[in-house]
């Protein structure tokens, strides 16, 4: 057992609530699951399907979601007769009300979608509620969900006062702290940091100062798995897009047996970088004109995963990444926490996080359970200080010189200048590096300017980068400022072969259904205009034209009216706004 489950499975066992801190990977799924599965099978009479909810988990995402179900239906094969369900947003309502008049005893949810029942569901109950987990709580509150979990303390609160509470987390905050003080009911405290800081203190009221004393809530307690590698890389802005995929081809091409994820700040630049990679990189056709030996020719296999994709497709994307032994992920923090990913040898953060403990959660995705893995995190030069922040943290980590990276492109004679002819690489000429990198940087702007959807679709992922870099927090503004950033060079890590001019004027990329909305709305707006323009009381060469606010607002209250108003009624309340003495204007 990990140091996580010999600590909390006998609190758990004793019945008593408890306050797990441990860091990611250490199998806290686990370290509740057991106790809660041991405690329900013993209970008689025999759990019945239609019992209802005797336990209830709630996880931030919807992809934590699906790993706790799946964790769950492995310990439950032995016992048939405890059933256990997910609910989650991207779901079809119906198909999930079903579930719930069947009856489901382990309900795992997020925590919007169990608000959405509560509130309009009948059938879900929580009378016979024994259990309730609240799995990577700092997150849930990060996302915002602290209102949803008040809604369902309540609603657990009216029908059922005594169960067992269980709050786990990676981080202890302030929120985290609070939310422990309105759920937990005299817990123990499980904090453990390393091996040294193990241990496992009673949560009486010195147990609960102890827990929002600064000996806890310093963000320096940050665990960090103890076989983890953590890397820098500090790259010039015009060379971050050739240095990223020099690396992905040093690591997952020309090494075997690596499994990466690469995060990035928002969903316009994962879908972006998940085509150009796969396009240039992947090879096609072109690449078969070479003669590469066994190990340049291992297929390079992307995928993507962030939260403007239709459930169905993040489902299948996540379980592709879990079931294969190579790959490389791009994402948003939507995979940021809690996900067990086996065999994932690299994180790379593509786009620096915006605290410490966002840094924590995206490396711990590898060295899991004790397994080796590594972290690269890429910065510009004018990001430097953020080194030294994490150090203050007790995040130490070492630099990769990009010139070692971009060395990689020697081994790949795709990227090999024509009129280099047969000529055999010497080493890594600085000179012949730095020509293979100008013809993959020339390779990605060629694809991006093949087409005006494609340069549309580079600004609209620039424009995203740029907004997420203004949503830094107000103490990191010193390292991360938008006048830092040289916009010429940073449209070049976007295959752009020159600044942009008119960024503001893009329209937002949106999801699938947010696109038909906006088209909807523009309909309708159409359909509006049509009707206002083919009003025979209005001017003749005015029509389609407003008479100010008053005539518009007019206009459209009779393009929506109930037709219970009558025109006499609207005379007499015009007649008593009207002041005595004042004349309307004329025009």
């Amino acid at each position: 057992m990990t140091s996580v489950q010999k600590q909390t499975i006998p609190v758990l066992m004793q019945g008593k609530d408890a306050l797990v801190r441990s860091q990611t990977g250490s199998g806290k799924t686990l370290a509740y699951g057991i106790p809660l599965v041991q405690s329900l099978q013993g209970v008689k009479p025999k759990i019945q399907r239609s019992d209802g909810p005797y336990a209830l988990v709630l996880v931030p995402t919807r992809e934590l979601a699906l790993q706790s179900f799946e964790t769950m239906q492995k310990l439950l094969k032995p016992f048939t007769w405890i059933v256990p369900g997910v609910l989650m947003g991207g779901e079809k309502r119906k198909s999930e009300k079903a579930r719930l008049r069947k009856g489901i005893n382990i309900l795992i949810s997020t925590p919007g979608r169990l608000v959405d029942h509560i509130k309009s569901t009948e059938c879900i109950h929580f009378r016979r509620t024994q259990w309730l987990i609240i799995d990577e709580a700092d997150r849930i509150l990060d996302l915002g969900f602290e209102k949803d979990i008040a809604v369902i303390l309540n609603a657990l609160n009216a029908e059922r006062e005594t169960r067992q509470n269980v709050l786990l987390s990676a981080t202890l905050t302030e929120g985290v702290t609070r939310l422990a003080d309105i759920s937990l009911n005299d817990p123990v405290s499980i904090l453990i940091a390393d091996k040294i800081q193990d241990r496992l203190q009673p949560a009486s009221q010195e147990g609960k100062e102890a827990i929002s004393s600064s000996a806890f809530m310093d963000q320096e307690n940050f665990a960090v798995p103890e076989k983890l590698k953590q890397y820098f890389l500090m790259v010039p802005s015009k060379l971050r897009l050739v240095t990223l995929a020099a690396f992905i081809l040093e690591k997952c091409k020309f090494e075997k047996r690596n499994k990466m994820i690469i995060f990035f700040s928002s969903c316009e630049q994962v879908e972006f970088h998940y085509k150009l990679l796969l396009t240039v990189l992947s090879g096609g056709p072109e690449s078969e004109q070479h003669e590469h030996s066994s190990v340049c020719s291992t297929h390079l296999q992307f995928l993507r995963l962030h939260g403007s994709m239709e459930q169905e497709e993040r489902t299948e994307v996540f379980q592709e990444f879990l079931k294969s032994k190579t790959g490389i992920l791009l994402c948003t923090d939507v995979a940021a926490r809690g996900l067990d990913l086996p065999q994932v040898t690299w994180i790379v953060q593509y786009n620096a996080p915006a605290s410490p403990a966002e840094y924590i959660h995206r490396i711990g995705r590898t060295a899991r359970i004790g397994c080796h893995g590594n972290s690269l995190l890429v910065l510009a030069p004018s990001e430097a200080e953020y080194v030294s922040l994490l150090a203050s943290h007790k995040i130490n980590v070492s630099e990769i010189k990009m010139e070692k990276v971009l060395s990689s492109l020697m081994k790949d004679n795709r990227f090999k200048l024509p009129r280099s002819g047969n000529k055999k690489p010497c080493g890594a000429d600085p000179q012949q590096v730095r020509e293979r990198a100008t013809v993959l940087q020339t390779k990605f702007e060629n694809y991006v300017h093949s087409s005006e959807g494609t340069v549309r679709w580079a600004k609209k992922a620039l424009q995203s980068f740029l907004r997420a870099y203004t949503t830094y927090p107000r103490n990191l503004k010193h390292i991360f400022h938008i006048k830092s950033l040289h916009l010429g060079h940073i449209a070049k890590s976007f295959g752009l072969r020159d600044a942009p001019q008119n960024l503001s004027a893009l329209p937002n990329a949106g999801s699938k259904k947010k696109i038909k909305a906006r088209q909807k709305r523009a309909c309708l707006g159409k359909v509006r205009w049509e009707a206002l323009a083919a009003r025979s009381d209005l001017p003749k060469g005015k029509r389609g034209k407003t008479h100010g606010k008053r005539g518009l607002a007019e206009i459209l209250r009779s393009e929506y009216s109930s037709g219970m108003d009558t025109g006499v009624s609207k005379v007499k309340k015009k007649k008593k706004q009207r002041k005595p003495g004042n004349q309307e204007n004329p025009t």
